[in-house]
């Protein structure tokens, strides 16, 4: 089972990693968008640590739409409406849970991945978050249906999130600013991507074992 403090923990992990990584996912925008994708990301999780640091209850829904919320009020570009769509529609899929089987955080993940598609419009190979998503999702239900743990599973989840990320290198963008650049974004590894690869690494990293 992935509790309501492996939640946060992971949330509160991921927080880190984004400030850890700051400048490499800025950098990596600054070649195929705003440059600003590391600096968004950044404030908009310090912010939902603030908004968990006053937080009582162990309903993981609410706490996931807590984040959500925060996250599109604080971050800029597409990046806020994108992660926030995200953990508000995980939120709505667990509501009232206080933890989670691995049934139930792929669940919450297909909700989070289906917000995403809906405001997002991007399918895969356009070059986007979608890319990372969608493998991610793929490998997470195909885990579970073998008997995986949780934890295993979220592990292969993560694995499959990286391939999708490395595998948006060669690719042409179709959506967003880097559309724009045509055929010169091709060869630019896709700074959504990356930060959901980061996202998915840091849930495997907290609930291993489960």
């Amino acid at each position: 089972m992935i509790s309501y403090d492996d939640i946060l923990a992971w949330i509160r992990r991921f927080a880190a990693v984004v400030a850890e990584n700051k400048a490499y996912l800025t950098q990596l925008d600054s070649a195929i968008g705003d440059a600003d994708h590391g600096i968004n990301m950044d404030r908009g999780f310090s912010a939902v640590l603030g908004k968990l640091d006053g937080n009582a209850g162990t309903d993981i829904g609410q706490t996931l739409k807590l984040v959500g919320t925060t996250l599109v009020s604080t971050v800029g570009g597409a990046s806020g409406p994108l992660y926030g769509m995200f953990f508000m529609q995980m939120g709505g899929a667990v509501a009232g849970k206080e933890a989670l089987t691995g049934e139930e955080f792929a669940t919450a993940f297909e909700a989070g991945l289906g917000g995403v598609l809906r405001i997002g419009k991007a399918e895969p190979g356009d070059k986007t978050m979608v890319d990372a998503l969608i493998p991610a999702r793929d490998a997470l239900r195909a885990a579970l249906a073998d008997g995986a743990a949780a934890g295993d599973a979220v592990r292969r989840m993560a694995d499959a999130a990286e391939e999708g990320m490395l595998a948006t290198v060669p690719l042409v963008a179709r959506k967003g600013r880097a559309s724009y650049l045509g055929e010169r974004s091709a060869g630019h590894q896709d700074p959504g991507a990356t930060s959901t690869h980061l996202l998915l690494r840091s849930a495997a990293e907290t609930f291993a074992g489960r």
